[in-house]
């Protein structure tokens, strides 16, 4: 009798450890799942965070871009504009320097004309005549070319009135764009800035080397989707159909499953529950 006692004591001894064993060993695993699982509510709330900013900066549209180009093509309109006036001033100098040089030859030929009264001989006569001469010659070439430089002078002020004209309607063009823009941006920039700092809290709460392929994944994602949820045997994001056992990997949580060349980052219906009651 106490030998039939001492094996059934042994006995529920042995079954109490094996259970024991057991519940600790469930216990682990459900440890481990609940680990993952936080890990991909994290990379999800991550994921939500960023689909707002980029709905906040969509609003934006191509206005950025657009007042970008502006601004470059404002200032080429402006380094030509000063290119064109810098012409313009120098043409106008090379009338000044011509008018001037016929005033100086108008004395010129003054005083060789009062020289040629004092003459003793004619060889001195027909020095200061051909003196005279040439004088004359150069300000008929002058009187040319100063002919010549106002007509260029009238037709780069035409091109400058024109580029000026250019300018101020790009500028307006500019302005208006830039106050669009500031006003989105004043509507906006509250929320964007509240969205960032909640983005980087919690970021600071996923490992680097998740953080790293999320951000990875997301930049190759033509719509910034990194993290997506299957949906009826699908990827959410590119819609591909998911095989039967990833499907199941996906429903354990053993790990973080990256569906086809880092295209995305794979969750079930469980981690958006988990992080909606999370918020």
């Amino acid at each position: 009798m106490a030998k039939t006692d001492v094996k059934t004591a042994a006995k529920s001894e042995g079954t109490a450890a094996v259970k024991n064993g057991a519940a600790r060993a469930t216990h682990a695993a459900g440890k481990a799942e609940i680990t993952v699982a936080e890990k991909l509510v994290d990379l999800y709330r991550m994921q939500v965070i960023d689909a707002q900013v980029d709905r906040i900066r969509t609003q934006r549209g191509e206005l950025p871009l657009e007042v970008q180009d502006l601004e470059d093509e404002v200032a080429g309109l402006n380094t030509r504009l000063s290119k064109l006036e810098e012409e313009l001033k120098e043409l106008e100098n090379n009338v000044a320097d011509r008018q001037n040089m016929i005033k100086d030859a108008k004395a010129s030929i003054k005083k060789y004309e009062a020289q040629q009264s004092k003459v003793r001989n004619n060889r001195e006569y027909d020095s200061l005549s051909k003196e005279i001469e040439f004088q004359n010659l150069e300000i008929q070439l002058a009187e040319k070319r100063i002919k010549e430089t106002k007509a260029q002078i009238d037709a780069k002020k035409a091109v400058v009135e024109e580029s000026a004209s250019l300018v101020k309607e790009r500028q307006k063009d500019l302005d208006h764009k830039k106050k669009e823009l500031d006003d989105i941006i004043a509507e906006t920039e509250k929320d964007e800035k509240a969205l960032l700092k909640k983005a980087a809290e919690v970021a600071g709460h996923v490992e680097e080397r998740l953080l790293s392929a999320y951000r990875r994944v997301r930049g190759n994602a033509r719509n910034g989707l990194a993290v997506v949820a299957v949906e009826r045997g699908s990827c959410g994001g590119c819609f591909n159909s998911i095989p039967p056992q990833r499907q199941l990997d996906i429903s354990n949580h053993k790990k973080i499953i990256i569906y086809k060349h880092y295209s995305h980052i794979l969750i079930n219906n469980y981690i958006i529950k988990r992080m909606k009651n999370k918020q």
